[in-house]
């Protein structure tokens, strides 16, 4: 497997906050990371740092050969690096098919293609972001991120808030898009039991740092790791969210 994506010694965080100390991680093309750990540990602040909204104070991060260390965001979404924010970040004011259409670069993934992944979408082409429920909101945003044609998909707490029946819809797309479109995904995920069947491998964070990378077959036939580093809570996803400095979350 090629390596794909390759962090190295990131020190990263908000203002003067360093939330990731010294960060050093590697993925290859089709593989699925699920990125755990409790509230605070630097999950999102990770997956903002690979974005480029966060402040770097030192270390390096490629995709593939391209150093993308110094690139502000919207170069790095451009080179390759698709972003699915909890917010979702959607258009509210256009409709399904401009949301896609504003944003899409060329290549394998169209907006023709992200219907035939998530027919709803398509029923719904019409509608403007703002007439969506949650669920088809979510497959939006994932939408808007496959159409950039991306070599790495980052999704941040995906399934949050939304109907059994949508996250599993949801999470099988996600297995099938990271399997059939030689990319990698990143996926901050609450509920750790719930992604194990999907992630290849799990990295789990303390204090903004690697506590635990293992594959995800091992996880399941050792629970009682999991209760280790998050807990019953933890691992069941009853968290809550708090803010980072300067109000920027710090998961």
């Amino acid at each position: 497997m090629s390596e794909l994506l390759a962090i190295q010694k990131l020190r990263a965080g908000y203002g003067e906050a360093v939330v990731i100390p010294d960060m050093t991680l590697s993925l290859g093309e089709g593989q699925v990371l699920a990125l755990l750990g409790r509230n605070g540990t630097g999950k999102t602040t990770l997956i903002n740092s690979i974005v480029g909204v966060t402040r770097r104070f030192s270390g390096t991060i490629k995709l593939g050969a391209r150093d993308l260390t110094t690139l502000r965001a919207d170069q790095r979404a451009r080179a390759g690096i698709g972003w699915v924010p909890q917010e979702r970040n959607i258009f509210r004011s256009l409709t399904v098919e401009e949301n896609m259409s504003a944003v899409a670069q060329p290549g394998a993934w169209t907006v023709k293609k992200v219907y035939e992944m998530f027919p709803r979408l398509e029923e719904r082409k019409g509608n403007f972001g703002n007439q969506l429920s949650g669920g088809e909101q979510q497959m939006l945003a994932v939408g808007r991120a496959l159409v950039l044609n991306p070599k790495v998909l980052l999704l941040d707490e995906p399934t949050e808030g939304l109907a059994p029946i949508i996250v599993e819809e949801l999470l099988s797309a996600i297995g099938k898009i990271s399997r059939t479109g030689g990319i990698c995904s990143i996926i901050v995920e609450q509920n750790a039991r719930k992604i194990l069947g999907l992630a290849d491998r799990v990295v789990i964070l303390e204090r903004g740092t690697i506590v635990h990378d293992a594959a995800s077959e091992a996880l399941k036939a050792d629970p009682a790791v999991l209760d280790h580093f998050l807990g019953v809570a933890g691992a069941a996803g009853h968290n809550k969210h708090h803010a980072g400095p300067s109000g920027a979350s710090a998961n």
